[in-house]
């Protein structure tokens, strides 16, 4: 078992990041574990325009590389290795991944979500084939195509608009009579001539052979079923947690959201959960970063103590 580590961050993302820098920057020896690529969903977020600091927009892949870049220049260690599971032995955590076993008295949670599914026929048959989650990473396949798009908030909106620069044309759908993104987003989407919206509509299944043809609608208020032909759709309609590999560990909500106190720190002494695997995060970059942060400090604050009190039981 590997006990060489006083930090354990699990997850690649921005709240992650933050927190490496601010654990190394503490002398903290610090690992973070990532299964597939840093940055989770920021880096299928073409532009960010809301991140303090950087008033000429910056794309989600470049500001995780800068974040990247400044974790490990105070010394964070980044693995690739997927955490399969977490338990509690004698105070210390115990994080098991596909490659080792390390355990730390100081682990934070950083896992962040994957996309929500419809689970409506068709989605799981053609994703990859026209059915996709991520418009920055999979816009340029549709180029002069027609795509459709599902959901309200402002990844549906804003990655409606990014697919403008390659498809012909985008319909926005969307299951109420209003949307919930952000306005400035909203008025930009409904000036562009290839963006057309359907409200209180819901998609029914996604048809095609060998890849997307189309996708059957249904209006809520009239019932009215419709075919809508077009190559590609593109799914924004919410996250799921990534919390799987905690069993049966912490108490968590439906939606298996981690509760914390204002330190981050759940029920658990010292395990802390930041960004999008939080319950009432806001979801946001800076918020995930600022969470990262916190529980960043809250567990030097912790270790420190824990140092302490081995040397007066000495």
């Amino acid at each position: 078992m590997n006990k060489d580590y006083d930090v354990i961050i699990v997850g690649g993302g921005p709240a992650a990041l933050a927190a490496a820098v601010y654990t190394c920057r503490a002398l903290l020896k610090t690992v973070i574990f990532e299964k597939k690529y840093l940055g989770g969903q920021l880096v299928g977020t073409e532009l960010i325009e809301n991140y303090p600091g950087f008033p000429e927009v910056i794309s989600g892949v470049d500001l995780t590389q800068r974040m990247e870049a400044q974790a490990k220049r105070f010394g964070a260690e980044i693995r690739y290795e997927e955490v399969l599971k977490l338990g509690i032995e004698n105070g210390l955590k115990i994080v098991t991944t596909d490659a080792n076993t390390y355990a730390s008295h100081a682990v934070i949670l950083a896992a962040g979500a994957d996309p929500k599914k419809l689970d409506v026929p068709g989605e799981k048959e053609f994703y990859g084939k026209g059915v996709s989650y991520c418009a920055t990473c999979d816009g340029a396949f549709f180029r002069d195509k027609d795509v459709v798009v599902i959901g309200g908030g402002d990844s549906a909106i804003t990655e409606g608009i990014f697919l403008t620069k390659y498809a012909k044309t985008v319909q926005i759908i969307h299951r109420r009579n209003e949307f919930r993104a952000t306005k400035i987003y909203l008025d930009e989407a409904f000036s562009n001539p290839k963006i057309k919206v359907t409200l209180d509509t819901v998609i029914e299944s996604i048809h095609g052979t060998e890849k997307v043809e189309g996708v059957v609608t249904q209006n809520v208020l009239t019932k009215e079923k419709k075919d809508i032909p077009c190559q590609g759709v593109f799914i924004f309609v919410g996250s799921v947690p990534n919390t799987g590999f905690l069993g049966n560990l912490l108490c968590v909500d439906t939606g298996c959201h981690i509760e914390t106190n204002i330190h981050m720190e759940t029920a658990i002494e010292g395990l802390y959960a930041v960004g999008d695997i939080r319950k009432n995060s806001y979801r946001q970059i800076a918020t995930a970063v600022g969470e990262g942060v916190t529980a960043a400090i809250a567990s030097e604050h912790k270790l420190a103590e824990l140092k302490a009190l081995s040397k007066v039981k000495k």
